[in-house]
């Protein structure tokens, strides 16, 4: 680490107590250094948002727990702080039970519990009062850049030359991925920590929000499920082509595709977006052309598949068409498949 707690306090004139100086410097002692640069950025940012706002110190918040909050909220990826529950609770917890030992009183306590535990809930935090909302959006302007606009001119660069950012976004992500590789159950799949273990394993191996649903034992379908049923494979979706074809069905046709689809009906013409393809599919149920469909090859990773079928067109000339497709598929919110490219010409 290139700062010391000393020269950080004096440079950046950092609200300098008893307690400030204790949580710096358990921080400090407990988290890696791009954790404990971030989170002393993370409250050089908040109290910058509090400035441009106009908020003073000691009469609009509490710059005491403003700094504590910030410089504790990511004391759950410590090994003090790596308990059985999301990084953020057991955060909260811990920097609550340290607290404690300096007799801070239960209703300041209460708000930095939830700054720390609600960091990485957008919506919520900027409910909860002044310093939580301060906060969560110093951390913010650290993690993802937000409103790094509104930045005073040269404190960012100044920030980190003292407190390098060490390529904080992904070295946070691998500490939290290590803590959850460990113990799944602190990444449960609708949280922050669960979304990142999900694109970190093999596909499938953690349930989407479609299939909680679906194991639910209830018996919920999509909206307008019990009209049309949508393919849940990529390779259902030549059944249902095929099959919405032959009963002039354009709207069920339309539905395999995505709103900003490519489609290539015939060669040579090349339609983008849900009204151009619709014209297209028109035409094909007004020639009465009909389609088979034998599936060659198929490519899946996450939502995402590449596939070819071997397709035989009849109906648009006085010979058959033969071709073999190239289809980008992609899964939709509700489970389904729909097309993103569908072009039978592409090789």
């Amino acid at each position: 680490m290139t700062a010391t707690p000393a020269n950080v306090f004096e440079h950046f004139d950092l609200p300098d107590t008893e307690l400030t100086r204790a949580s710096d410097a358990y921080a400090e002692k407990s988290t890696a250094d791009f954790v404990y640069n971030h989170s002393v950025r993370s409250y050089l940012f908040a109290r910058a948002h509090a400035r441009a706002q106009a908020l003073r110190p000691g009469t609009d918040y509490d710059d005491e727990l403003l700094f504590v909050a910030c410089v504790l909220h990511d004391i759950g990826l410590s090994e003090d702080g790596n308990g059985d529950q999301r990084f953020e609770v057991d955060g909260a917890d811990t920097a609550a039970a340290f607290l404690r030992r300096y007799d801070v009183d239960e209703q300041r306590i209460a708000i930095v519990w939830d700054a720390i535990a609600l960091h990485t809930s957008e919506g919520i935090a900027p409910r909860k009062g002044t310093v939580v909302a301060l906060a969560q959006a110093g951390i913010g302007t650290d993690i993802i850049g937000a409103r790094r606009e509104s930045l005073p001119d040269g404190l960012a660069d100044d920030a980190h030359t003292l407190l390098p950012r060490m390529d904080l976004g992904y070295a946070l992500t691998d500490a939290i991925l290590t803590q959850a590789l460990a113990k799944p159950h602190k990444a449960s799949p609708m949280s922050f920590p669960g979304e990142l273990l999900r694109l970190h394993l093999p596909y499938g191996s953690r349930p989407t929000w479609n299939d909680i649903l679906a194991g639910a034992g209830w018996g919920d379908r999509p909206a307008g499920a019990g009209a049309r049923p949508r393919p849940q494979t990529p390779q259902a979706l030549a059944e249902f082509f095929t099959r919405y074809l032959a009963a002039g069905d354009l709207d069920g046709l339309l539905s395999l595709y995505e709103p900003d689809a490519h489609f290539v009906p015939t060669p040579g013409t090349h339609l983008a977006g849900a009204d151009a393809i619709r014209e297209g599919l028109r035409h094909l149920i007004d020639a009465g052309a009909r389609l088979t469909l034998e599936l060659r090859d198929i490519r899946q990773v996450g939502d995402i598949a590449l596939l070819s079928n071997r397709a035989t067109l009849t109906g648009l000339g006085p010979d058959p068409l033969t071709t073999d497709t190239t289809e980008v598929v992609r899964r939709q919110p509700d489970g389904s498949w729909a097309h993103v490219i569908d072009d039978p010409f592409f090789h």
